[in-house]
Parts: structure tokens; sequence; C-alpha cells
């Protein structure tokens, strides 16, 4: 038997933009397509930002302008700008960078010189150059490879920083940039920088009250009271209750918005639950106090250590090395600041108190069925096999090591055993409908114990206690492209915001794009999603080329289906506008709006050309 050879040459050393493009996991997450805000691409774009940032917080610069088009991305910020000396090594060298000086950059975003070089080693292309008093230094790279060492010219401009770059297609594949993801993450850049002006694209951005900006503009509805605003040292706090259910939290360190949370935001929960059961006096259950709190909270921490490369989760015990710990440091804070201010707003108590009250009975209230509902859960997975699981969750890994796994939430057999057949059995799970799910808006959330769909696919998300334990990290909607299938879609998305509102605003909720047609002749084929591309398929394929238009997901064969689902899977992000409202969007797609939301769905329907008018009173019938 022949034995492998282990040897000198076995042993490899990478240099550092080989070692970032070998794994860009490791420095940016996960790559995508752009259809997820936390996707390689905007990674890239947060990374070139950051530093700009690190030089306002500094002092330095008030304007950071962002430009964004056909792929070409330019940051351009107006801070010291980077030794001209330098320039090259601090996109080349890893390790290589300012932020090790604690005094010069104290709650820094990032401490470990890796960003720009991981953005310089992913780009096709990548060109810097510095201004300082009057001189210029420039360089340009692709793929991390320096291909323009310019000398130091004289110029005219202000100090500060250019950074220029291409995203590498050989690392991201299909890519696209969406608008509402960099908006949000411009957004929060602003309310933590207050007197920071970004113009994106021209558009600018601004925030004069920060945290409470944050809030207002992100709420859906108005607050049952006004926003509760409180400012310390390293800290900053905005809360309210609002209307929907859950919990909803935005959690910043240093600037960097912290997505999964962490030790600040869970201080937080525990804090504000425990001063405000002190300040009534009263044992409330603290789940009480918090159903549908809208809390923002904001950190400033010395070293912060996070639980990946990408910044989405605090792991910090303490706000500094040896100092005091994080939870002290939060509930200190609110100990103060929170039960004086309840002092001084008699007003706030009085509706604060009557909806923890409320929440205490609809609790109580929901005890019962909620019980029931989990054993019937329980038993419909067994015996009905509602939901076909994914591998992944037999295993042991950990919760930040499941972001590929998703849920195909599709209508009727065929359709779900195409999926079924076809997926991916270690991360991809399918959920199926049985009919059309119950028109949920209006209706309080005993139904989604009453009913049968809606509980179950509760129980499949495991998300009754909130999202913390979400077994999925992308809940997709397969329905097929035609009228039923599009007023599933508007059933499910109700579901949803009505009663989990987090999973979408969060990102969780995407819609699967499928084909329309196959245009193919002996030599290709060509899947079409479009009637643009079906004509430019005919066209590219010649005379006479065979033309099948699928009408549902059924129709689509399994051997076919793995494609559609598979590396190249097209994910539509459902996502919330900054100005959205829940309570104004399912008035308008549910409600009693007839003729407008008509119109709308003809106007927005992908196969609008194969719809009569039986159909669409059919539709409107349904809603």
């Amino acid at each position: 038997m022949e034995q492998n050879q282990y040897t000198e040459e076995n042993i490899r050393s990478l240099d550092w933009k080989e070692h970032i493009r070998l794994r860009p996991g490791m420095y940016i997450g996960k790559l995508g397509s752009g259809s997820s805000a936390d996707d390689g691409i905007y990674i890239l774009v947060k990374e070139i930002i950051d530093n700009c940032i690190d030089e306002f917080v500094m002092g330095n610069g008030k304007i950071i302008d962002v430009k964004i088009k056909d792929g070409i991305v330019s940051v351009r910020d107006y801070g010291r700008g980077i030794p001209l000396g330098k320039v090259i090594d601090v996109v080349s060298k890893i390790n290589t960078g300012g932020k090790y000086d604690s005094k010069a950059f104290k709650k820094s975003v990032g401490l470990n010189g890796v960003g720009s070089k991981a953005v310089n080693a992913l780009s096709s292309y990548f060109m810097v150059y510095a201004v300082r008093d009057g001189e210029k230094k420039s360089a340009t790279f692709e793929r991390g490879v320096l291909i323009d060492d310019s000398k130091v010219e004289k110029t005219d401009e202000n100090n500060g920083t250019y950074v220029e770059f291409i995203a590498d297609e050989m690392v991201f594949k299909k890519y696209n940039y969406k608008k509402a993801y960099l908006e949000k993450m411009i957004w929060n850049y602003c309310y933590l920088n207050r007197g920071l002006t970004i113009k994106l694209n021209g558009e600018r951005f601004l925030s004069k009250n920060g945290l409470k900006d944050l809030l207002e503009d992100n709420m859906d509805g108005d607050p049952l009271y006004p926003i509760i605003h409180l400012e310390g040292d390293d800290i900053e706090i905005a809360f309210t209750h609002g209307k929907t259910y859950g919990e909803d939290y935005y959690s910043f360190v240093n600037g960097q918005h912290t997505t999964q949370g962490g030790t600040h935001q869970s201080a937080f929960r525990e804090s504000v639950a425990k001063v405000i059961k002190d300040f009534y006096g009263k044992n409330y259950e603290s789940s009480d106090i918090r159903q549908s709190i809208v809390a923002a909270v904001s950190v400033k921490v010395i070293e912060p250590v996070f639980e990946s490369q990408t910044k989405t989760k605090l792991g910090s015990l303490e706000i500094e090395p040896g100092g005091k710990s994080m939870r002290a440091f939060v509930n200190d804070f609110l100990k103060e600041k929170l039960d004086n201010f309840l002092h001084r707003n008699p007003e706030i108590v009085e509706i604060l108190e009557k909806k923890i009250k409320q929440s205490e009975k609809e609790r109580k209230e929901l005890s019962g069925i909620r019980k029931i509902a989990r054993e019937r859960a329980k038993k419909a997975n067994l015996h009905n096999k509602k939901l076909r699981d994914c591998r992944i969750h037999l295993t042991d890994l950990k919760k930040e090591e499941r972001e590929d796994t998703m849920l195909f939430i599709t209508e009727g057999d065929s359709a779900s055993g195409s999926i079924t057949k076809s997926r991916n059995i270690n991360t991809q799970a399918v959920f199926s409908l049985k009919g059309k799910p119950l028109n949920s808006y209006g209706l309080t959330k005993k139904v989604v114990y009453e009913n049968e769909e809606f509980n179950l696919i509760q129980a499949a998300l495991d998300i009754e206690e909130g999202l913390d334990d979400l077994r999925y990290n992308k809940i997709v909607i397969a329905t097929d492209a035609d009228v039923d299938g599009m007023h599933i879609r508007l059933l499910l998305l109700t579901f949803f915001l009505q009663f989990f509102p987090d999973l979408i605003k969060r990102g969780h909720v995407y819609v699967l794009e499928t084909p329309l047609f196959r245009v193919r002749n002996k030599d290709k084929t060509i899947y079409c999603y479009s009637n643009q591309e079906r004509i430019k398929a005919i066209n590219e394929l010649g005379k006479n080329p065979e033309i099948t238009r699928f009408k549902g997901l059924g129709e689509i064969s399994p051997n076919e289906f793995k494609y559609f689902i598979g590396d190249d899977i097209r994910l539509e992000p459902v996502i919330l506008s900054k100005e959205a409202s829940i309570d104004s969007i399912l008035s308008y797609f549910m409600g009693k709006n007839t003729q407008e939301r008509q119109e709308f769905i003809i106007d927005n329907l992908r196969v609008e050309e194969d719809l009569n008018d039986d159909q669409i009173e059919n539709l409107d019938k349904a809603s």
C-alpha cells in the first residue's frame, strides 16, 4: 500500500494576500451576492469607512464622501491623511497600522491592522492616495499586487485619504450592491457620530440627536411614550415601547453595529428590567417589562474583543482590560440615570406600568394555549412530516457557524417534493404549507398558537421566546410566480410582520427567484428569469429553440431545481425601508383598499402578461 509522503515540499508559507484570498471568510465573513446586509461586499466598504470614522473620532475631518456606481467604490475622507511614507505599508502589510498606539486610537473599531489589507487582496483593482500638507502619494494594486508606486507630488487638494476599489468577481462571483443596505450602514455611522456628514452618491446623511434619531427613524408607528434618551461617559442609551410584538435592539460598540448583540446588549436587557422592577417595587416578569421594547445601546470599550473578524458580536466581559465588568457598568449607569428619569416623569411611569400589566395579562391568557400548541407541534413534526429538517441541527456547531442554514417555505406537495429532492440536505430544510395560510391582519398573537400552520412554522423556526434560538439564518418563501403564489407570499409576510417583525428587520426573510422560462437547443440550455432574458436567449441560440414556460415550482424537475437553490441561488431580500410603517404596509396589502391593491399587484407581478380579469378578481376576493 502506497503511503502519503510528508516532506519539506509539503510545507508551504503563504504571503498575506494569498492567505486572505485562500481564506476570505476568516477576514470578511461570508462572501454572498449582496442579497444580505452582512455579505462580504458590504464588509469591504465598511472596512474602508471605519478608518475614516476613526479619523473623525480623533477630531479630524467632518465629511466623508462615498460613491458606488457600476461596482466601483470610492471613499474620501478629510482627516490627516496616511503618512506618505507608509501609504503602501498600511494597505499591504498585515498587522500594520496606527491603531496599536492606544493613546491615538484608544477606542477604535479595528485594532488588528487587517481591514484595508483584506479589501486590497480581495479587489481586482485597488487604488489609494493620501494628501498631507500639499503633498500627495498614490499607489495602485491588482489583487494585492502592487502595480504602480507613484512618486510624491505637489497638490492643492485638502488633507485626507482616498480609496477606490472593485471587489474581485473571481472571489465574489456575481454580486450587486443594494442601496437599502448601504443607506442603513451610512445612517448608523451618522447616528453614532453626531456632527459627521456622510455623502453617499451625493445624498447627505447627518444626525443631530444620535440614538434618539435612530429610534425615531426606525420605529414602526408612534412610541407609547416619548423616547427615553440617556447619555454618560462611554455609553448612550435610547429606548421606548412600541405596539409590535417582541424585542427590538440596535447595539453598537465603538461605532460598530453589533448585529448579533453581545455582552453589552445582554447587560442592557438584564439591567433595564431590574431597574424598572426596583422602581415600582414589584416583582414583574422581565419578559413582560421588555415585551415590545425598542432600544438602542452604544458603548465605547478599550481594546474590544469580538467573536469574529467581522465584529458582529461583542465578547468583552469588561469595559476595559482589568476594569469594571460590562454588566456592572451598564447596570450602574441605568440605576442612576433611568431611576432619576422615572422619578422626574410620572406621566411616562404611568404609561409604562400600564404596558407591563397588559403584557402580563396577555402572557397569562396565552400560557394554557401555548402548552397545548407546543405538544401539537411536536406531534405534527413527528408524524405529518411538515418539516424536512437539515442535518446541521444534529451537530454541535456553534450558532454563528450556522449562517448557511435556510428554510424553504413552499406550497403543495409537488413543489416541496422537488425542493426536498434537490436541496443540500446538510443546510437546507423544507416546510410544506397545506393550502393558503390564514390572513392574520389585525388578529392577536392567540392565532399563532390556535392556527396549525402558523403554530408549526413558529415551532420549526423556534422563535416563540425571541430570535436568540432562531434555527435558520435565512427563511425563504418559495411560491409559484403566479396570482396564487403572490397571494400566499403576501399572507406569509403579513404573518411575519404582524407577529415576528424582527425576522424581517434583521434581514432573515427572502423570496426565492426561480426561472420563468427554459430556452434550449441541442447544445445549450439557458434559464430565463424575465421576458427580456427570454428574448436575449432566443437571439443567442438562434433558429427555433425549444421554449418551456414554467407555470409552477412543481413543474421544475429536481435535477433542474438543484441549479436554482445551489451556489447560484437567487434570493430577493425582504427589506423594510427607513420610512416604512408595518401598520401602513399591512393596511395597504391586506386591508380594504381593493382597487389600489389590484393595481399594485398587476404592476409588480413578474407574470402580469399572463393575468386575466377573472384571476385578478379572484386574487382580491382571496385577500
